[in-house]
């Protein structure tokens, strides 16, 4: 970005005036008609005569008009009696009125557009004693209705003088009765602009601005407008630049105010910013101040001089002036002036930028259109004084002026374009003092001939002067465009003359013939045809040869060409000698192109054509040719540079395509006549890059320059070609309510550019790259990073084509597919950066095209957490956050997933709550014991598998629960279940360790068992040293079988019983008279007694003896008589004891 250089004070008076009044023309200012005019003697000078034609001028594409009836005698009298001092101002207002200041006297009149004015209104009123020469920017009219049909009476005027003198007229129709006061501004005044509310707004050099309007008692009153008022006020310059309201630098000067009444919204123009106001009744409320010095001024160089090699050194040296600005149809036209100062000759190139005001901002998207009109520089002050006029329904249409001349020019905003032209006002004592747009034209005030229009003839052509002849010559076999005045076709027409046809409608609209254009086309192509289908791929195809055609064309005038252009050409032969200027005329035709297809109507009913085996949108296709024909000019310039490496490459390029050279052409006559196969130079330079790689040794400086040379080549064409294709978008563009179309893949996107960029990638990197110093490092990586943009820059495009079709079944899995490719081409390209460490360049890549793998990966390798940070800030709406944070999940880094900083908190835990076995931990970090609990009690509840982490969570739920300021009631009830859980996860924990041998289980690893497994583990033969106490927790576990595991609980507790009972030896007991000694050491006894001593009612717990006594386990006891007496005996017993 540059800063303009800094403007003189606008308050300094010039002491060198020899007579009295002070002149502000040495302000910075964008006061256009503040001259010095040099006048001739008074008795030299003769009264204007209007005439119908401006005569001093030889103006090719214009003519110069009266405009409207003659001058009022008022002002022809003011122009006679004028000394040599006053200095005459003039400005024309769309309304119709018109006023002159002369010295200190002002006339206002109606301009009557008839040839014979009838009545019409002129009034000279008397303006205040000032110390400095009056402007006609010092004075606005208004009227409670629309100035154009307003009558003298209701029409009031202000008039201010430059050190703040303000008188009003309330009534025009009464000169004598005015109000006047003192507005104190601080700094000299410079314009005043009408607003709503019969109000006022007054402007100083320095950007004061103050809002004057007269009371009930026709008393005049003032405030100061303030920067950023409203709800921003009071607030400082860092915060309120984020809401677009910047406060103007201490040396900003202001050139520029225009008031825009049809949004009531008021716009300033100063040395570096743009600010919009909305205005209402009483009140006003500023929208932005946008600093255009920081947004312009890099593509206002880069469009001059872009194309210079040494322009990343050279443009630090760039100055831009900002001068004047007007609001066309399509946005706000900013009249700038640019000028280097090491440039010999130095000159100032005017540009036009157009922006577009989006409300509360000024959108990214703008246009700057570099003028032919580049004087010599002589000073800051003297750019100041050439203006714009903008008439608001001419389209694209622009002209400056000052007093010397009018340029005539285009905004760029539009296919096509007026000529440009100068039109010289430099007759003996003639000058412009003024001008502004009235009836949608152009209208000046000349010094010889009053006021005057410049209107553009109806044969000039706006295609370039040497394409004219030739395009006719070319259509010398065409049938007669009057035959196609019939209503109807009785036969259809031959394609060869279909073309011409269409070529000759082309030439008519191109010499401002439209009606005959349109009927040509209507003719060639009904909208209502029958055959749509049909007709519609005939226009297509019709159009891309037009303007392949064009872009192709021969230099037929060239007379080395003479042998070489084919008979009868279809072309538009060209009459430049100069490659380079073909080229221009080339683009501007194709411009004109453009236009005559978009007014015709045939822009909006292109289709599709095949484009490398692949359709393609038609005005997608035509951008194409565009694109190749700015590349082309890079290459050019390159080629003048660098002729040796280029030459040999256009060559190989020409032999490829089996293209001859006939003696009387260079090789770059042949390569750059055919614009539309530029992009086959690209393959032919990598092989004249590897050769010179392969002879010239690795410390030569050959070896290097080479590599340079070529990244150099490839990366400006590619460059120039996708800048033409965003800034000229709008050109391009389809209709709202156009089909769907194609999948669009760029020229600099196809499969042969692809390779060419992964070519010359792998070579850096392997060949080149490991020899090279840290300079030569660096200049490689730079370019290496261009040209990998461009790379994926193609992909981005493909898919938001594939995206803008709304997708479905196939086409949503081509979309899929290739954002896998571009994903998987992305990492790869990156990756060798990363790995040699050229961070700057792998950020700048990853950042604008969200590999968020890599940038993750870069953060890592550097420890660079905090970077990692902004980029979760800056990337929040596409979820970076969560890519970190899985990315952590996946390289099993943890303990960094869960140390992030408190900015991250909320984000982690929406993250965690799909990863609820780490969740916990982050609530733990964040002291949230609450919902570590709950997680943690979730998590146990839901592990069916591990015995030892249901264990843990259970004991680490229990733990946060106790942490927690869980209310009392509710902690009592957790704990307890917890308790319960653990209580049974217990018995698993106690199974006998030689059982746990025997059934190979490892208490770490086993799985979480069920009560009825647990049970059966306890009683189970293989638990050879089972006691009472097993089969006492097998009992105890019955009450943790649920309805759902279908066990008959009376059989199982039958089951443990008839275990307990097989345990012991009951033979040992026979002949022993006291069955209850003979029984007292069993377990089932022992069993018995502990049921007893918990309490258990044996009555109600016990089995029935028979239903013991029926089991098989017991099948070998059963029949010995002695055992089923002991057991009766114990079993009554025991229930006896119990009563």
């Amino acid at each position: 970005m540059f800063s303009p250089r800094a403007a003189p004070s606008s308050g300094r008076r010039q002491s060198s005036r020899v007579t009295g009044r002070k002149s502000l023309a040495s302000t910075p200012t964008g006061l256009g008609l503040l001259f010095s005019p040099r006048r001739t003697p008074l008795a030299t000078r003769s009264t204007p005569t209007r005439v119908q034609s401006h005569t001093t001028t030889e103006s090719v594409n214009f003519d110069v008009q009266t405009f409207g009836s003659s001058l009022p005698v008022k002002v022809m009298e003011a122009l006679t009696m004028a000394d040599g001092d006053d200095q005459i101002s003039v400005k024309v207002d769309e309304s119709g009125w018109a006023w002159m200041v002369c010295g200190e006297s002002l006339i206002i009149w109606k301009i009557c557009q008839t040839a014979v004015a009838k009545l019409s209104v002129c009034k000279e009123l008397q303006l205040p004693s000032s110390e400095y020469a009056y402007t006609a920017d010092l004075i606005a009219i208004t009227s409670p209705g629309p100035l154009e049909t307003a009558t003298v009476q209701s029409i009031s005027v202000m008039a201010v003088a430059s050190e703040g003198t303000a008188r009003f007229w309330a009534s025009l129709a009464h000169e004598g009765n005015y109000t006047e006061t003192d507005v104190d501004m601080g700094e000299l005044c410079n314009f005043v602009v009408a607003v709503r509310g019969g109000s006022f707004i007054l402007s100083s050099f320095k950007s004061q601005l103050l809002r004057v309007s007269v009371d009930s008692s026709g008393k005049l009153q003032y405030r100061a407008l303030q920067q950023g008022q409203g709800m921003l006020s009071g607030i400082g310059r860092r915060v309120s630049s984020l809401f677009g309201i910047l406060s103007p630098p201490a040396n900003d000067a202001l050139h520029s105010v225009l008031w825009v009444g049809e949004t009531c919204c008021l716009y300033t123009l100063t040395s570096s910013s743009l600010s919009k106001w909305e205005v209402y009744e009483s009140s006003e409320h500023q929208l932005l101040s946008w600093d255009a010095s920081r947004a312009l001024t890099e593509s206002i160089a880069d469009a001059i001089w872009g194309s210079e090699s040494n322009y990343e050194e050279m443009k630090e040296g760039v100055n831009v002036a900002y001068l004047d600005m007007k609001l066309s149809q399509v946005g706000l036209v900013v009249l700038a002036a640019a000028w280097h100062s090491s440039d010999t000759p130095c000159l100032a190139y005017f540009c036009l930028v157009t922006l577009q005001d989006c409300g509360a901002s000024i959108s990214d998207q703008f246009t700057v259109e570099v003028t032919k009109y580049n004087p010599a520089f002589q000073s800051e002050e003297t750019l100041h004084a050439t203006r714009l006029v903008v008439p608001r329904a001419s389209g694209s249409a622009a002209f400056l002026y000052n007093e010397e001349l009018v340029f005539a020019c285009s905004t760029g905003t539009g296919r096509g374009g007026l000529p440009e032209e100068k039109i010289p006002f430099n007759a003996p004592g003639d000058h412009v003092h003024g001008g502004g747009c009235c009836a949608n034209l152009p209208v000046f005030f000349s010094k010889n001939s009053g006021l005057v229009a410049v209107v553009a003839r109806e044969s000039a052509s706006i295609l370039p002067e040497t394409m004219e002849d030739s395009l006719c010559s070319s259509l010398a076999a065409a049938p007669e465009v009057s035959a196609m005045e019939t209503p109807t076709r009785v036969e259809p027409v031959a394609q060869e003359d279909k073309t011409k046809l269409l070529k000759a409608a082309f030439l008519q609209f191109c010499r401002n013939d439209l009606v005959g254009a349109q009927t040509v086309t209507d003719e060639l192509f009904p909208a209502d045809d029958q055959r749509e289908g049909e007709e519609g791929a005939e226009l297509d195809d019709l159009v891309t040869r037009i303007n392949l055609d064009l872009v192709d064309d021969y230099p037929a005038s060239d007379p080395r060409w003479a042998e070489s252009v084919p008979d009868e050409s279809a072309g538009f032969p060209l009459t430049s000698l100069i490659i380079l200027h073909q080229l221009e005329d080339k683009m501007k035709a194709h411009g004109c192109f453009m236009d005559f297809l978009l007014q015709v109507g045939l822009l909006d009913r292109l289709g599709q054509v095949t484009v490398r085996s692949a359709p393609m949108a038609t005005r997608l296709l035509l951008c194409e040719h565009a694109e190749k024909l700015q590349a082309a000019m890079v290459l050019k310039n390159h080629h003048a540079k660098h002729a040796e490496l280029l030459n040999r490459a256009i060559m190989a390029a020409l032999q490829r395509n089996n293209a001859a050279v006939p003696p009387s052409l260079t090789p770059a006559d042949v390569f750059f006549r055919e614009v539309s196969q530029i992009s086959s130079v690209f393959e032919c330079l990598l092989e004249e890059e590897e050769r010179s790689l392969k002879e010239n040794p690795v410390d030569s400086v050959q070896w290097a320059e080479v590599v340079l040379t070529v990244n150099t080549i490839i990366k400006d064409m590619l460059q120039a070609a996708s800048q033409y294709r965003e800034t000229k978008a709008s050109m391009y563009r389809a209709s709202e309510n156009a089909a769907a179309e194609p999948e669009y893949i760029p020229w600099t996107a196809s499969g042969s550019v692809r390779s060419v960029i992964t070519r010359q990638h792998e070579l850096i990197l392997r060949s080149v790259y490991p020899h090279a110093d840290s300079e030569l490092r660096g200049a490689l990586c730079e370019q290496l990073v261009a040209l990998l943009d461009i790379y994926l820059g193609g992909y981005v495009a493909q898919l938001t084509s594939l995206q803008q079709r709304r997708p479905s079944g196939a086409q949503q899995d081509r979309y899929n597919g290739l954002e896998m490719e571009y994903s998987q081409r992305r990492s790869e390209l990156l990756a060798p950066l990363l790995e040699l460490a050229q961070y700057q360049w792998v950020a700048a890549l990853a950042e604008k095209y969200c590999d968020f793998d890599i940038l993750v990966q870069m953060c890592e390798q550097t420890d660079n957490q905090s970077r990692l940070q902004h980029y979760m800030t800056k990337f929040s709406d596409q979820n970076f956050a969560d890519f970190v944070f899985r990315w952590y999940m996946e390289k099993g880094k943890r303990g960094k997933l869960l140390s992030q900083p408190v900015a991250q908190h909320q984000q982690l835990g929406s993250f965690l709550q799909a990863h609820q076995h780490l969740s916990w931990l982050h609530h733990i970090h964040i002291h949230d014991y609450q919902s570590a609990h709950q997680t943690l009690y979730s998590q146990a509840n839901m592990e069916t598998r591990y015995f030892v982490k249901k264990k843990t969570l259970l004991a680490l739920s229990k733990l946060t629960a106790l942490a927690s300021n869980m209310p009392e009631d509710a902690l009592n009830k957790q704990v307890d279940d917890i308790v319960e859980q653990e209580r049974f996860l217990l018995h698993q924990e106690t199974l006998p360790k030689q059982l746990l041998e025997e059934k190979q289980q490892n208490p770490d690893t086993m799985p979480l068992l069920s009560a009825h497994n647990l049970i059966n583990l306890y009683i189970c033969d293989d638990n050879r040293r089972a006691n009472e106490y097993d089969f006492k927790k097998a009992l105890d576990l019955l009450e943790y079988i649920n309805e759902e595991d279908a066990v008959d609980i009376e059989l199982l507790k039958c089951e443990i019983f008839g275990k307990a009972l097989k345990k012991d030896d009951w033979s040992s007991a026979d002949g022993n008279d006291d069955p209850l000694e003979a029984a007292k050491d069993s377990i089932f006894v022992k069993i018995l007694l502990k049921l007893i001593q918990e309490g258990v009612p044996l009555q109600m717990y016990l089995p029935d003896v028979k239903d013991l006594l029926e089991l098989e386990e017991l099948a070998s006891l059963k029949s010995k008589p002695y055992f089923e007496f002991v057991l009766r005996a114990n079993y009554e017993h025991y229930l006896q004891a119990q009563i």
